[in-house]
This record gives C-alpha cells, sequence and structure tokens, in this order.
C-alpha cells in the first residue's frame, strides 16, 4: 500500500513538473510585440557617432555577455539562456522600430532583464548602436 501511494505520488510530481515545463516552453515561444504606441515612439536622440559610441558602451557593459561582443546574440551566457538573445545584426531586429526596441530594453521579459534603471538617455543611446549594427 506504502508503495502505491508513493508511486502515485511520484507520477502526480512528474505530470505537474510537466504541465508547467509545457506552458512554460508555449509563453517562451509566443511572438514578442511591442503595444502599438510603443512602437511609433521615435528616437529622440541624435543619430551621430558620439551617441552610438555612447550606446556602444552602455552595451559593453550590460548586453555583452547575453548579446555577445558584435551583438550577435552569442555571449558566454547566451548558451544557458532559451529562448536565444536577439541577434542584433539580424533582419528581424532591424526590421523593428526604434520604439519597439526601446520598449523591449526597458521593458524585458523573461531571461532578458529590464533595464528601466538605466537613464531613458543610454537606453535611446543602445538603440542607436543597434541600428549602427545593421547588415554587419
Amino acid at each position: 500500500m506504502k508503495a502505491r501511494l508513493t508511486q502515485a505520488w511520484v507520477a502526480l510530481a512528474l505530470g505537474a513538473v510537466a504541465v508547467v515545463g509545457l506552458a512554460a516552453s508555449a509563453r517562451a515561444q509566443a511572438p514578442w510585440e511591442a503595444p502599438a504606441a510603443e512602437k511609433a515612439k521615435k528616437n529622440p536622440s541624435p543619430s551621430d557617432p558620439k551617441t552610438v559610441e555612447q550606446g556602444k558602451k552602455v552595451a559593453q557593459i550590460n548586453c555583452v555577455s547575453c548579446h555577445g561582443a558584435m551583438g550577435k546574440g552569442d555571449g558566454v551566457a547566451a548558451a544557458a539562456l532559451s529562448p536565444k538573445p536577439a541577434d542584433w545584426t539580424s533582419k528581424k531586429v532591424q526590421a523593428e522600430s526604434d520604439g519597439e526596441i526601446f520598449w523591449k530594453i526597458s521593458t524585458g521579459r523573461g531571461a532578458m532583464p529590464s533595464w528601466k534603471h538605466l537613464p531613458e538617455s543610454e537606453r535611446w543611446a543602445l538603440v542607436r548602436y543597434i541600428r549602427s549594427l545593421g547588415g554587419k
């Protein structure tokens, strides 16, 4: 009787783990879309080398471990993450609006932390830097 009870608890626990795992997997694969109002926001930072350099410094301090030194999503921490960090040089990321990229940086999701604690000017400069990687 005791063995049956133990087996039942083990089966129940395994079933719960499977359900939670499937739910987390489905949630992780959902498209990450910014609200329309956020997508429409324009980057107020100047489009100049100084701003791009500022954004690069922000990336080197905060983003390289996941997004990699060249923004390709291949940082040292990327191997342990699912989904993988975005490749900033990809057509997909480059096709996103500045407002959408800014919103994603600010809001975060899953393994991607929110960077709202960084000044807005630094987050917008990071968007300029990400733009500079297009086609590379």
